[in-house]
């Protein structure tokens, strides 16, 4: 499973960040910063970070494979 980040759509809630800070890395700002528009996640996180994703309000996150 991937997360795709969609920078721009992101706007510092941090919610993503509570659900699993290992997958979804904040910047100073509190903006999503996983060093690249998309992140591998290693199996045993995979439920935290879909509950990442649906718990982001903008959208800015998105589950591929």
């Amino acid at each position: 499973m991937k997360v795709v980040a969609n920078r721009a759509m992101c706007t510092g809630h941090g919610l993503c960040a509570v659900k699993c800070s290992e997958v979804f890395v904040l910047d100073d700002h509190g903006y999503i910063d996983i060093g690249a528009d998309a992140v591998e996640v290693p199996k045993h996180l995979e439920s935290r970070a879909s509950a990442g994703v649906d718990a982001c309000p903008e959208g800015a996150l998105a589950v591929e494979g």
